[in-house]
């Protein structure tokens, strides 16, 4: 009874949605996901993440390649998007430039067709589809006017509109059929900064005083965490975290949400202990409990650093940055090779020896989400591997302790045995420090473009991205460098870990 009854709070449910594009990009992977009524839920991540494509889905204007869409119960996978009771509001707006506001708003209800039953004298009863009266129209349109605020300019050319004015004709249009679930696509987009902030508070008010379900797609992590109730982080088509604004601040659930919602330091640490951490050289109590030596990811909000004099917190070191930002100071600490932000409303000038505090709470650990790179692959006639997109000098004898490889390419193991190892399957792993990229596309195995950089106190971590299959490589690096990068990836023989599958072992 009360799993019914929690199931009827659902508006939308989203279960095992996936959306595989024709040239084989799967855009959106298995992602389930429960909508409340009345909620403002709001889908957050980078260019690419499938925010857009699960919010296409949910309009009706893609249809998933596996998986349901159901509303109030009702599988609407199939349904066309002008039989959902969901309205969307792009970011271009689309508004028509031939039209006033009047019109741009009653343009749906002008071609809105109802059912209407009439009776007569003796009883007998019969349906009609009619038109809206212009009356009706009228009324409706007035009431969204009022609800975005723009009374008055029913006869003003959208043309002659801010662009503020114009994203609230487009949610006027929006609003005004009624809808059960108003979709907003990246909305904010074009406006300027100061433009944004406003409908942001704007956008949320309407909200409130709309009750309906709102369904927001952005990239900007302002955004997502002044307006929403529940927070949808989304990477490579894929759900990375669920929960409030608060819990996907205070609580990331891996580095990415961490480094993607808002300013983080993010070092590589080691449990030592009890709730005990040691990272930037010294052992910190912490309020997480994971295996002792287990390798964690250290994850510290800028502003839970207390600054303090040389000599009085857990760890020296030398401000090497300091920016005004408005209601803080950004500095950046130098401790050993490790670098950390720190945000206070006291300024310590660069150059000035500090110390530094952190309390237990303030410090979030998480499991590492790569420790190394494993693929699938296959040994070619040259005794070269081929996996990741790419092809790779390695050494084959390792696949055969005691092995030796003779001149005529053949592997011989130590009892003699002669081998073949032409499309031999085998497992490759490879180290986050045992990979090196370079600018120069003939120097490596396999190329790709940089998709992700994580500063990690002391090393960036990158991950390369290939074209053809999108195999990603993941690597630790003191280099610099920029997002969208082309560069090969260059992975010596003896850093690539070779073992054969199970079923040739056999």
């Amino acid at each position: 009874m009360a799993e019914q009854i929690k199931r009827k709070e659902h508006i939308i449910e989203l279960i095992d949605l996936m959306r595989r594009f024709e040239d084989g990009v799967v855009a959106v992977d298995n992602v389930n996901l429960n909508v409340r009524k009345g909620e403002f839920i709001t889908f957050l991540g980078p260019s690419g993440c499938g925010k857009t494509t699960t919010l296409r889905m949910i309009a009706g204007f893609d249809k998933p390649t596996s998986g349901k869409i159901l509303l109030n119960g009702e599988d609407i996978s199939k349904l066309p998007p002008n039989k959902r009771p969901i309205n969307t509001v792009f970011q271009r707006y689309a508004l028509f430039p031939h039209l006033n506001v009047y019109d741009n708003i009653a343009f749906g209800l002008k071609l809105k067709k109802l059912k209407v039953t009439y009776e007569n004298e003796k009883g007998e009863r019969k349906e009609k589809i009619e038109k809206l009266k212009k009356w009706e129209v009228a009324e409706k349109v007035a009431k969204a006017l009022k609800m975005v605020d723009l009374e008055g300019f029913e006869k003003r050319s959208v043309l002659t509109l801010s662009g503020g004015q114009q994203q609230r004709v487009a949610i006027a249009r929006a609003i005004v059929n009624e809808p059960e679930i108003l979709l907003l696509d990246e909305p904010l987009g074009a406006l300027d900064l100061k433009m944004r902030k406003d409908m942001q508070l704007e956008l949320k008010e309407m909200h409130r005083k709309l009750g309906i379900t709102f369904i927001y797609v952005t990239h900007d992590q302002e955004e997502a965490l002044t307006m929403s109730d529940t927070i949808v982080v989304m990477k490579d088509g894929v759900i990375q975290q669920i929960g409030t604004p608060t819990d996907i601040y205070n609580e990331p659930n891996n580095s990415f949400v961490a480094n993607f919602i808002g300013e983080s330091n993010i070092f590589s640490g080691t449990m030592v202990g009890d709730k005990k951490v040691r990272f930037i050289n010294s052992t910190f109590d912490c309020v997480d409990d994971f295996a002792k030596n287990e390798k964690v990811d250290v994850v510290v909000r800028p502003e839970d650093v207390e600054l303090l004099p040389e000599g009085e917190g857990k760890v020296n070191g030398t401000i090497i940055s300091s920016i005004f930002k408005g209601v803080h100071y950004e500095m950046v600490m130098k401790v050993g090779k490790s670098e950390i932000i720190i945000q206070d409303t006291v300024e310590k000038k660069v150059g000035e020896k500090v110390s530094l505090n952190i309390m237990p709470d303030s410090i979030h650990i998480m499991a590492k989400e790569f420790t190394s790179n494993k693929y699938e692959g296959y040994i070619t006639k040259h005794n070269t591997v081929c996996f990741g997109d790419g092809e790779f000098e390695c050494d084959v004898t390792t696949l055969y302790p005691g092995s030796i490889v003779d001149e005529e390419g053949y592997l011989v193991t130590a009892e003699g045995e002669r081998l073949d190892l032409t499309d031999v399957d085998v497992n490759v792993e490879v180290g986050l420090k045992d990979i090196e990229i370079s600018d120069d596309a003939e120097a490596g195995g396999a190329i790709g473009n940089i998709v992700s950089i994580i500063y990690k106190g002391d090393h960036y971590q990158l991950i390369v991205r290939t074209d053809e299959n999108e195999e990603d490589f993941v690597l630790d690096t003191e280099y610099t460098w920029n997002e969208n990068d082309r560069v090969s990836v260059i992975i010596p023989k003896d850093k690539i870990k070779l073992t054969l599958k199970e079923e040739v072992k056999r």
